[in-house]
């Protein structure tokens, strides 16, 4: 994924932008689409994420490089949202760009399973998903320490 952002990202920012917005803070598909312009922080270069499906807001920073770029790009809207498209819209763009049969909450999914690996804090995962309750959280745990296993009994 991280492949074909970096090759349409010049020809096609705002999409290419949306989905790295999702596949860096976790954002499901209608929270990336929520997002005001409002809701980028330059000082801390994080992007505030309204929560949905009864889960916590929450501030997500963002690498420089891709702030940067979401900055210079609501800079030119005219309006208060961020991406100003449908949620149907967005999955017409999902289907141009996934690089697999999977659907764009699977950019969600690697963002959790991603900072895991890296941290190995649940509960750092559960505040940066939204999660009320540890328990949603706790899939993310399960899937790499199964796919740790197997790799060691397997490969």
């Amino acid at each position: 994924m991280r492949k074909i952002l970096t090759d349409f990202q010049d020809k096609d920012p705002r999409n290419c932008l949306i989905m790295w917005v999702a596949l860096r803070t976790g954002a499901r598909a209608q929270e990336v689409l929520n997002l005001q312009k409002a809701d980028l922080n330059s000082y801390d270069e994080s992007i505030f994420i309204r929560g949905l499906k009864n889960s916590n807001d929450r501030e997500i920073p963002i690498h420089s490089d891709i702030f940067a770029r979401l900055h210079r790009f609501a800079e030119q809207q005219s309006g208060t949202k961020l991406f100003d498209i449908s949620y149907n819209r967005l999955y017409q763009v999902w289907e141009m760009y996934r690089p697999v049969p999977k659907k764009f909450h699977s950019l969600r999914h690697t963002f959790a399973i991603e900072l895991y690996q890296k941290t190995k804090d649940l509960r750092l995962v559960q505040v940066a998903l939204g999660h009320r309750n540890i328990a949603n959280t706790m899939v993310y745990a399960d899937y790499v320490y199964s796919q740790q296993e197997l790799r060691k009994l397997i490969l």
